[in-house]
């Protein structure tokens, strides 16, 4: 059935090739039935579309019938004036797809597209609001982006020169750091070459500073001393 078919689609055109087994066996036999039963439909609605043109040849003729015979109407009898209403009514009735051109018919259409008229514009102005509102907050979203932006490009500037800053301060540091271990050296050496030259020991610098810790401590001790003995500077002599 499948070969037979593909005979048909392909006329006198070479059936392509392809691995035939089961699956593709299957998959061909399901495309055919489609497409049968997609020819019968077309067929069908061929042949309907075929006995309503007969109908409706078979009607214009009987009116054209009596029109012409029995009134005595005919396309060239008509003045130019009836020709041009007689064509504006045809088109108006097509456009308005009414079964008849009675005057029921047109009001109904023109009823009912109306309605449709409005209810489109009804969803118009809908859609319009919706649009605003989408616009309005898209321009919302926008500014507040350039702020966030700007926000975020201002925060980089301050953080390089906060970096700046703290990579100068870092090597200032470093160089005193640097510095100090250097004239603490310096101060050793000194000390040793002063010692070794016959300088009291009292005089250096560890001797000194612990001899100005001692008397920062004595005087500690001595200022209630002090204030005790400037409460008898007050009596008399």
């Amino acid at each position: 059935q499948v070969t037979l078919w593909l005979k048909k689609i392909y006329g006198d055109v070479p059936i392509p090739e392809y691995e035939v087994n089961e699956r593709t066996v299957d998959i061909l036999h399901e495309v055919m039935e489609c497409n049968e039963e997609r020819d019968k439909d077309v067929t069908l609605l061929i042949e309907d579309m075929k006995d309503r043109a007969t109908k409706y040849e078979a009607q214009a003729k009987y009116w054209q019938d009596i029109l012409g015979g029995d009134l005595g109407l005919s396309k060239g009898s008509l003045s130019e004036e009836a020709t041009t209403d007689l064509a504006d009514l045809v088109e108006s009735a097509m456009e308005l797809e009414v079964e008849d051109t009675s005057l029921t018919s047109f009001y109904c259409a023109i009823n009912s597209m109306t309605s449709e008229l409005f209810e489109t514009k009804s969803k118009n102005q809908e859609m319009e609001l919706k649009v605003k509102n989408l616009t309005e907050k898209l321009t919302s979203a926008v500014v507040l982006e350039k702020q966030l932006e700007e926000d975020i490009k201002k925060l980089k500037e301050s953080q390089a020169a906060e970096k700046a800053k703290a990579e100068i301060r870092s090597k200032n540091l470093k160089f005193l750091e640097d510095k100090s271990k250097d004239l603490k050296i310096r101060i050793f050496d000194a000390e040793d070459e002063l010692v070794a030259a016959g300088l009291d020991q009292s005089l250096t610098h560890e001797a000194l500073m612990k001899s100005s810790e001692e008397l920062v401590a004595m005087l500690k001790e001595i200022e209630p001393f002090k204030k005790e003995l400037a409460s008898y500077h007050d009596l008399p002599p």
